[in-house]
């Protein structure tokens, strides 16, 4: 497993994070550790599914989503 920290755009409030948290946990290989407001960190399979996969997940729901680090 790879840890990616996710920079989101367009986030407000507590029903964002809820929306981008069960779309996160809907992706292949993907264990959702946090999201906030303005970030995800996540645990992810590379086999299964990568950062830019997750981030068009993000965009199909209108928000903008950028690799914060990688560890």
């Amino acid at each position: 497993m790879q840890t990616l920290n996710l920079s989101i755009e367009g986030m407000h409030c507590g029903g964002c994070a809820n929306r981008v948290s069960a779309a996160l946990k809907s992706a292949p290989g993907t264990k959702v550790e946090q999201v906030t407001v303005g970030s995800a960190r996540l645990s992810i399979d590379p086999a299964k599914t990568s950062a830019a996969a997750l981030i068009k997940v993000l965009d199909d729901l209108g928000f903008t989503a950028a690799v914060k680090s990688n560890s």
